[in-house]
């Protein structure tokens, strides 16, 4: 099969489907899907591996299909990272301006004042994402190139990571047979896919529910304020169907999909579902409702803890388009009613939008993160940026490879 260099692959590792989606970039800003393919995941729990060679077969399997349907071959990803070690905090930094005048030098010696804060030796920078700049107390610049002053500051997101954890998801990759081309907070990802610049700059709360973990990013002035990774998904939703009906886990994970509903209010009480039960016993008809009333708890627990943590970042006030709610789990019935319930504030679905090609196929909250990974890809793309992460430490000269993130994000 042909190899092309405007083909872009995106890889989502996720806790319970491992997707990969292939692109072609048509021009700087825009590309068409040519091909998805997906395999259960098997090997991680709550976004981190824990068995590298099933992590390995499950990435072949998803990346095999991807290239049948697409027609070509991949060799190198955009790989996405979460997980509960993911930890972002907000950082400052200040340096004088040489000559007077804001270099390229001036911009990366700012925003590497900005990450010498202290971490501990077992976790590293992922991410270093400029928020704004302040230049002789002018706030709000968001592209400091060129202008005049003598004191430059940097307020960034700095997000990091288990040393370990981000290794061994490159080294299940590579394993696979592919390069790693760069590593991508999952919820700034899905973010890229599925947020209009409107509702970065009013204030909004991004929560992607997956399946072993859920992702919270906030934006405000159309810069990134909070990102936060929760060890709560929708398996334990499944998990909780599999108990509270007894049926096989795998039994529930479908009875979620084709019936779940979030709200019990909006299901009509004749409306019933055929539950297989275990160990051979036949299969039993019961009330949808039923159902129903085993998800709503779990969920709303799901929306209290992210609410909590939107008020701990001290940002609650800031969100004034509300909450988009993207991910697998997005997709069921209610959920929409019941999170503007919680959160007292307009919620919709997010649904990954800036591409072409098979749009139908990816147009589910599900591939969110996979297409953003893509349009992740597109930008490093467009700006000739090819980093390597392999045959060297995941983390070595992590400030080489966070260089033009000023116009990737602004």
């Amino acid at each position: 099969m042909p190899k092309d260099e405007n083909i872009i692959a995106g890889l989502d590792i996720g806790t319970t489907k491992i997707c990969c989606i292939i692109g072609e970039a048509r021009d700087e800003k825009e590309v068409d899907i040519i091909g998805i393919g997906t395999h259960p995941s098997r090997g991680l729990r709550k976004g981190v591996v824990v068995n590298i060679e099933s992590t390995v077969e499950s990435i072949k399997g998803a990346v095999e299909e991807a290239e049948l349907m697409a027609g070509c071959e991949i060799d190198s990803v955009y790989v996405g990272i979460a997980g509960g070690h993911i930890k972002g905090f907000n950082s400052h930094g200040v340096i004088a301006v040489k000559n007077k005048e804001v270099s390229q030098f001036d911009i990366d010696r700012v925003l590497e004042a900005a990450q010498a804060v202290a971490i501990p030796p077992d976790r590293e920078v992922i991410h270093i994402i400029p928020q704004e700049y302040i230049l002789d107390e002018q706030e709000g610049i968001r592209e400091p190139l060129g202008m005049s002053g003598v004191r430059l500051e940097a307020k960034v997101h700095i997000v990091t990571g288990a040393v370990t954890s981000a290794q061994n998801i490159v080294r299940s990759v590579n394993k696979a047979g592919l390069e790693v081309k760069d590593i991508v907070l999952e919820p700034l990802a899905s973010s890229d896919a599925v947020l209009d610049r409107d509702e970065k700059e009013l204030g909004v709360a991004m929560v992607d529910i997956g399946g072993g973990t859920s992702d919270l990013a906030i934006f405000f002035e159309e810069s990134i304020k909070h990102t936060s990774v929760l060890a709560i998904g929708g398996n334990h939703i499944t998990n909780d169907i599999a108990i509270g009906l007894r049926t096989p886990q795998a039994e529930a994970e479908k009875i979620k999909k084709t019936y779940g509903c979030a709200m019990t209010a909006l299901v009509r009480k004749d409306d019933t579902i055929e539950v297989p039960s275990t160990g051979g016993r036949e299969s039993r008809i019961l009330s949808r409702q039923i159902l129903s009333e085993i998800i709503e708890p779990r969920v709303e627990e799901m929306f209290h803890l992210i609410k909590r943590e939107v008020e701990i970042s001290g940002f609650s006030e800031l969100i004034a388009s509300g909450v988009v709610l993207t991910g697998g789990a997005a997709s069921m019935e209610g959920i929409t009613d019941l999170a503007e319930k919680i959160f007292k504030l307009p919620v919709r679905r997010g649904f990954p939008k800036g591409i072409g090609g098979l749009v139908d196929v990816v147009s589910s909250p599900m591939y969110a993160t996979s297409v953003g990974l893509i349009l992740f890809g597109l930008k490093n793309h467009q700006h000739g940026k090819k980093p390597k992460l392999i045959d060297r430490n995941l983390f070595d000269k992590i400030f080489d490879r966070m260089k033009g993130w000023v116009e990737d994000f602004f």
